[in-house]
């Protein structure tokens, strides 16, 4: 059996982590930076923010586009030289004004940086160990969600110095720009020919993967509810503070875990097993966080009398927390085994594209969610707004098993090194 860690592939996956560890090192803070430094109000923080995510969806497209019809290698440095120069932008930016620019401008290289890297991990692996390797590598940008944030937060706590936290995102983002440099891509495939070319929308999306792209934007809608109203959610619903945190970081520990475990099923290629495997644990996860509160309170209801057990009790705690490990279980195995199957039907030379085409799915579904969530928790409460989220899991899980499946199964191609 050819050997999977191979030294071109720790070195992809290292620069992986100190991408995402510099990423998520400012992103819990930088909030309350824009608050202190420049007086910035909710909604104008929200608007600041919400920048970086606009511009990385809109880049995604034409990285997959740029990563096919150039050299990888090329591509990666490119990109990941400009996400590195950027966390310096931030030290420069002296009113909220430039900061804004910075950030949004921020978002393209990040989009692109996330399409090459995992394009060149797909060139470095030896192709009987391909599904699994993609498997894998997701674990490090799951170890740098896990780590990252409390790191911020205890680096702020002791220190109270914004500028450091900016130079040590750029130091370990410099870090990861130096183990790509050394990355050797032997073997990688042949970028598409530019000259007389044609362009069309399937060198921006693989349409041949549509459906599986449909698919995961139902899995980004739950998520973008979750992530972004579950602090609130757990407060006004729950009765829980102070909790998200831990949420995030059990959340990591089942990513972490179902990596690991699914690696054996990747291996054999059962792609469609292990995604089956996550939609499920997953539904039944989101389904736990929504019941929990309901459980909570009729479970507990004393005959003769109207006393209920306050809303953070044992029961409560549990489902919150389990449902955070039940989740990351599921997304852990899902993510890795639509990626694989997104690659599987996508030729040599639309790597890229193909991995662009996934992140875009999931990206579009988490804007949705974040959108349509807080519309539907100002009309109708919060709790409705996760009960739309089980309905919307459910309806992508019915809809894998009733189609996807069968759309992948006869649409793969053969494997090519």
């Amino acid at each position: 059996m050819e050997r999977l860690w191979n030294r071109n592939y720790i070195k992809v996956m290292t620069a992986n982590f100190t991408l995402f560890f510099a990423f998520y090192l400012l992103t819990p803070l930088l909030p309350l930076y824009l608050h202190e430094t420049f007086g910035a109000t909710k909604d104008v923080i929200g608007l600041v923010l919400s920048g970086y995510t606009v511009t990385a969806l809109l880049m995604r497209p034409f990285s997959g586009f740029i990563v096919d019809s150039f050299p990888h290698k090329r591509v990666l440095l490119i990109a990941f030289s400009l996400f590195t120069v950027f966390f310096l932008g931030y030290l420069m930016a002296g009113t909220l004004l430039l900061f804004t620019i910075v950030r949004t401008l921020h978002g393209g290289p990040f989009g692109a940086v996330t399409v090459a890297n995992s394009t060149v991990a797909i060139d470095v692996l030896p192709s009987s160990r391909r599904n699994e390797g993609i498997g894998y590598y997701g674990l490090s940008n799951n170890l740098a969600m896990a780590i990252a944030p409390s790191f911020a937060i205890f680096v702020y706590s002791e220190t109270h110095n914004f500028e450091l936290l900016f130079w040590l995102a750029f130091a370990i983002a410099t870090v990861g720009l130096s183990a790509n440099a050394t990355v050797e891509v032997k073997h990688g495939p042949q970028p598409r020919a530019l000259r007389n070319a044609h362009l069309s929308l399937d060198r921006f999306f693989l349409l041949r993967g549509w459906l599986l792209a449909v698919n995961m934007v139902f899995f980004g809608f739950c998520f973008g509810v979750l992530s972004n109203y579950l602090a609130i959610y757990g407060k006004q619903v729950m009765g829980i503070t102070g909790g998200t945190g831990t949420w995030f970081l059990l959340c990591s520990v089942g990513l972490i875990l179902s990596r690991l475990q699914g690696s054996r099923a990747l291996r054999e290629g059962r792609l469609t097993h292990n995604a089956a495997t996550g939609m499920v644990i997953s539904l039944v996860g989101y389904t736990l966080f929504i019941l929990m509160p309901t459980l909570s309170q009729t479970s507990f209801l004393i005959s003769h009398s109207s006393f209920l057990v306050p809303r953070s009790s044992s029961l409560v705690l549990i489902g919150y927390y389990g449902s955070a490990i039940l989740i990351g279980l599921g997304n852990g195995h899902m993510w890795p085994a639509f990626q694989n199957m997104m690659i599987c039907m996508a030729r040599h030379n639309e790597r890229g594209t193909a991995n662009s085409t996934i992140l875009v799915a999931w990206d579009v579904g988490m804007g949705l969610g974040i959108l349509l969530g807080g519309v539907i928790a100002e009309l109708l409460g919060y709790s409705a707004a996760f009960w739309m989220v089980a309905v919307v899991n459910l309806v992508g899980v019915v809809l894998y098993f009733l189609r996807t499946d069968r759309f992948f199964t006869a649409r793969q191609l053969p494997a090519e090194p």
